[in-house]
């Protein structure tokens, strides 16, 4: 009783995201992103030194989950996207962009010492992961406390 849907309307919300890397030795690793989609890519924050930047460059095939979960009103909506990622030199322009979905549109409410000390916009260490996926899967399963009707209709 899955359905599709529009993987846009998942990819407007401020989520939190899973990359799927994998080690030289294939073993599996996830890291939380914050994502911004713009022009059919995935933009996902990073920085030159670390390990997904690592396994990217190794092994480009990546795997990204974004789950829209609401528990109380029984969402839950599931989209995965696969292909081969590129690590790509900071554009400011576009990380004000990714900032601005989580942190909101005004830049002076934005936490000083986050933006200084954990997202630094202007080091130039800053990466962003690129994924133009070859693939998306969406599957909604909103229907787990409403059913057989679903909860996003």
């Amino acid at each position: 009783m899955p359905k599709a849907f529009d993987h846009e309307e998942v990819l407007r919300l401020p989520l939190v995201a899973s990359l799927a890397t994998c080690e030289a030795d294939g073993a599996p690793r996830c890291a939380p992103v914050w994502y911004h989609w713009e022009d059919g890519a995935l933009s996902m924050l990073s920085d030159d030194g670390t390990s997904s930047v690592r396994r990217i460059r190794q092994t480009p095939q990546v795997a990204v989950e974004i789950v829209d979960y609401d528990n109380a009103r029984g969402i839950m909506r599931h989209l995965g996207l696969r292909g081969r990622a590129t690590v790509e030199a900071m554009d400011q322009d576009l990380f004000h962009r990714l900032l601005s979905r989580y942190l909101g549109p005004d830049e002076t409410r934005w936490n000083p010492w986050f933006i200084e000390n954990v997202a630094r916009i202007p080091d130039p260490s800053g990466r962003l992961i690129r994924l133009v996926p070859d693939s998306i899967f969406t599957n909604d399963v909103s229907f787990f406390r409403t059913g057989p009707r679903f909860a996003t209709e």
